[in-house]
């Protein structure tokens, strides 16, 4: 196996002569429902999922671990720990199963993949890495704290990652096959919707406002960004069309799925995608150690701004959702330590609503390109086709919109007693939503093998990439943010 089969996101979970049963895609959408479902059963008094482990800030580890639910308290953290991992494992080997893989390797592969990430969140959610508050350093005993909130334990996943990927490639190559960053962040997404319900039920207004605002700009960004990466790919460095398209899809678009979506609309070589798909998740992995922290330090008064601003620059569903994430939290704890409370998700739900829009114009960019390259540049019989819209658009989305709707609904239109427990239930739900982010931080860290990729001669396409994202793509994404969410902030906490 290559280098770049190794370090690069794949479609499928094996190289297996048999076409899988059920695409990765619709997995998502169908694990993401089922947790979804078996958490709403709290509507009804029945605590199906309340046994899910919960990391805390800490001091004395053996208070790190509790349950989602105080009625599973009696099982213990330790018990929550191993009861989450069983039903991962179980679900997810099904789901292994459904795509033919090996499922022995796979449990094997996802038994350290969930124990190193885990601890890796656990060893972030420490007092002295995620305190805030004096009241918090007051309370835990410890003089100082980097503030990072419990999310910054996504950044020592994506760490331990990297580590496994640059000085342990043999163990890397032995875990990869539960290394899915795609379908993790996808199933993420699809429990996200309801948890973002929730907290936009309070405010409708100012999250359909969000809504159309975030339409706006990803289509200014899809005009802006795609063209000039073109341009840059072709005058300035001489690709030829067929490297140049899924480059500019790749860097100015959504990362892997656009490259990977592009390139196959435009019938190009298979190394191409991939190529730039491994480009785009080493990038992602650098924009995510950076710029959370530029936003928490220049953008904390203009905090949706910093959230647009996340889901516009990176360029992996997973790096940026969960890079919001981590936005979400530094700025929540520097605003709260200048006297600001705000209420919580609306940071991430404005960089996942940014994502989600940019996603569901990937199958209408790629058909059209497909379009144009067929019919006009390289002329064949095999031309694009309208139903390319549907087979490349992004199913994972209809599971956040479905969970976005159902969970509107529970929270504004039922009865005050069934919709007093809306939020709880969503909770429970959103236990897993973080679990799966922990896993996609770590995956994409261990894809990240910087000396395999350089070996692999793409040195050129790096180049077109640092001019194109840090030249002008960051910063024009900041610009369109700011024009479009700055004076907009989320409701003060209650």
């Amino acid at each position: 196996m290559s280098a770049i089969e190794t370090a690069s996101p794949r479609a499928s979970w094996s190289a297996t002569e048999t076409p899988p049963r059920i695409s990765e895609d619709w997995l998502s959408v169908i694990i993401g429902l089922v947790i979804f479902v078996l958490a709403l059963a709290v509507l009804a008094n029945v605590d199906l999922i309340g046994w899910a482990v919960t990391t805390s800030v800490w001091n004395n580890l053996g208070q790190a671990l509790g349950t989602a639910s105080k009625t599973y308290a009696p099982l213990g953290g330790a018990g929550a720990l191993l009861a989450t991992y069983v039903a991962l494992l179980a679900v997810l080997s099904a789901a292994a199963m459904a795509l033919k893989a090996d499922v022995r390797k796979f449990a094997l592969a996802f038994t350290a993949v969930f124990w190193i990430a885990y601890a890796s969140w656990v060893v972030g959610s420490y007092a002295s890495f995620a305190a805030v508050t004096p009241a918090e350093l007051q309370r835990f005993g410890v003089a100082w704290s980097l503030r990072l909130t419990n999310e910054g334990g996504f950044i020592f996943a994506l760490l331990a990652g990297l580590i496994i990927a640059n000085v342990f490639p043999r163990f890397a190559e032995t875990i990869k096959e539960a290394v899915r960053p795609e379908l993790y962040i996808k199933i993420a997404i699809v429990i996200l919707g309801g948890f973002f319900a929730v907290t936009a039920a309070g405010k409708l207004n100012l999250a359909s406002s969000l809504l159309l605002r975030g339409v706006a700009a990803i289509i200014e960004a899809y005009l802006i960004y795609w063209a000039v990466v073109y341009f840059v790919a072709r005058k300035w460095f001489g690709f030829n069309r067929e490297w140049a398209a899924p480059l500019a899809s790749g860097i100015s678009i959504c990362g892997v799925s656009a490259a990977i979506a592009t390139g196959a609309a435009i019938r190009a070589r298979p190394i191409i995608p991939v190529l730039v798909s491994s480009l785009v998740v080493i990038f992602a992995v650098v924009e995510v150690l950076i710029l959370p922290f530029l936003a928490q330090t220049f953008l904390w008064q203009e905090p949706l701004v910093a959230g647009a601003w996340i889901g516009l620059a990176v360029k992996t569903d997973g790096a940026a959702v969960a890079g919001g994430g981590i936005t979400e939290s530094l700025i929540l704890a520097k605003s709260a330590a200048e006297g600001v409370t705000y209420q919580p998700g609306w940071i991430l739900g404005t960089t996942a609503t940014v994502k989600v829009f940019i996603d569901i114009f990937i199958g209408i960019w790629a058909f059209v390109l497909g379009y144009i390259w067929t019919n006009h540049i390289n002329v064949t019989s095999d031309k694009a086709k309208i139903v390319e819209i549907w087979q490349r658009f992004p199913k994972f989305i209809l599971g956040f919109v479905l969970t976005f709707l159902v969970g509107l609904y529970l929270a504004l239109g039922t009865p005050a007693d069934v919709a007093s427990k809306v939020p709880v239930a969503i909770g429970e739900a959103n236990t897993f939503r973080v679990i799966f982010f922990i896993l996609t931080f770590f995956s994409i860290g261990v894809l990240s093998n910087f000396k395999k990729l350089w070996q692999e001669g793409i040195g050129k396409l790096a180049a077109v990439y640092v001019i194109s994202l840090f030249g002008f793509v960051i910063w024009v994404g900041l610009i369109i943010s700011w024009l479009f969410f700055s004076g907009i902030k989320p409701p003060l906490a209650g």
